[in-house]
């Protein structure tokens, strides 16, 4: 049996896409989050971190149904790392 993993984007709590790319998803976030006027920063387990997609790749890397947020002084974005269930 295959594992497909996906990674689900919200924005504020609407939906907006479903990627299978990590690359994808972390530059659709990062435009997503860059609205306001504080830098971008990524949370995972309540510490925030500078955002770049080996950090997140370390995050997701073994784990299945995780999320990190993007977040600024206006916007928060949410990616959640799923599977395919049958």
């Amino acid at each position: 049996m295959t594992k497909i993993y996906i990674y689900c984007l919200f924005d504020t709590n609407k939906f907006v896409g479903v990627y299978s790319s990590l690359k994808a998803i972390h530059r659709d976030a990062l435009r997503l989050a860059n609205r306001g006027s504080s830098d971008v920063y990524m949370v995972h387990d309540k510490t925030s971190y500078r955002p770049s997609l080996t950090l997140l790749r370390n995050f997701f890397k073994g784990k299945c149904d995780v999320e990190v947020r993007y977040r600024t002084n206006t916007s928060s974005i949410i990616i959640h790392k799923t599977k395919l269930k049958e």
